[in-house]
């Protein structure tokens, strides 16, 4: 029996590279969902032309019903979801002078609840089955407060916190969970930036990371390696000396 994944933040990036790869080489259906719905529509015509089984669905992950009747869909399409990747994503400046609450929680919407609302729409059944696979893309931001990026860097962290806290409440259900926190991987969103992205990674390259994570059903995958061990360094030197080096970086971001 075909095994069908579903994947928000589909229509470009990470996304939608993946969702090539699961439906040309993986042997998945493909349930896309995103909210620009001509974009998915050509993601679907591609994979049908290279043999494979897709389906579009606009949705947009901040709205909680949204997400639930896509999946309803999907699983009256192609069969129920076996693996749920909550990719949808937003990024954004923000800037301690200015502060806009409206803008954090449009990001925290996104990010964080899109991912809450993506897990609930499918465990149910998941559960019911015995068998099923939650994958939350977050960020290497997610581990620690970084300059000028105090919504996304929350928001990731939230995330990782919240699919980690699941992994372990599902253990011994048959639903496993896998949390990938990407460093820079060249996208339409790191095309903005206008900062430094050390260690950027190929797209092409970053999926294919990801596919053998979720193939393995491993619990983490964080990269590029020497970003992530940086990062994880700088979480535990003192507070002043942190704060010393994140302030050069946001030197570096101004303007």
């Amino acid at each position: 029996m075909t095994k069908v994944a579903f994947i928000t933040g589909a229509s470009s990036g990470l996304g939608a590279g993946l969702a090539r790869h699961l439906a040309l080489r993986g042997g998945y259906a493909v349930a896309l969902a995103a909210r620009r719905v001509q974009r998915l529509e050509s993601l679907v015509q591609e994979i049908r032309g290279g043999g494979g089984t897709a389906v579009a669905y606009q949705c947009d992950v901040r709205d909680r019903a949204q997400v639930r009747t896509a999946v309803e869909a999907a699983g009256a399409e192609l069969g129920p979801v076996d693996l749920m990747v909550a990719n949808a994503g937003i990024s954004g400046m923000t800037l301690a002078h200015d502060l806009d609450a409206q803008q954090v929680h449009d990001i925290m919407s996104t990010n964080f609840f899109g991912a809450v609302y993506a897990a609930e729409a499918v465990l149910p059944s998941m559960l019911a089955r015995g068998s099923g696979h939650l994958v939350a893309v977050g960020s290497l931001t997610g581990y620690g407060g970084l300059p000028k990026t105090a919504a996304y860097s929350a928001s990731k962290g939230a995330l990782h916190n919240f699919f980690e806290s699941l992994r372990v409440d599902l253990r011994d259900t048959g639903v496993d969970v896998t949390v990938i926190t990407p460093g820079y991987v060249r996208t339409e969103m790191t095309e903005k930036n206008a900062h430094p992205m050390p260690l950027l990674v190929e797209l092409d390259d970053a999926v294919a990371l990801m596919v053998d994570a979720i193939a393995q059903r491993r619990k983490l995958l964080a990269f590029p390696r020497p970003l992530f061990g940086a990062v994880w360094f700088a979480q535990i030197l003192p507070s002043r000396v942190y704060d010393w080096l994140a302030s050069r970086i946001r030197r570096e971001k101004r303007g």
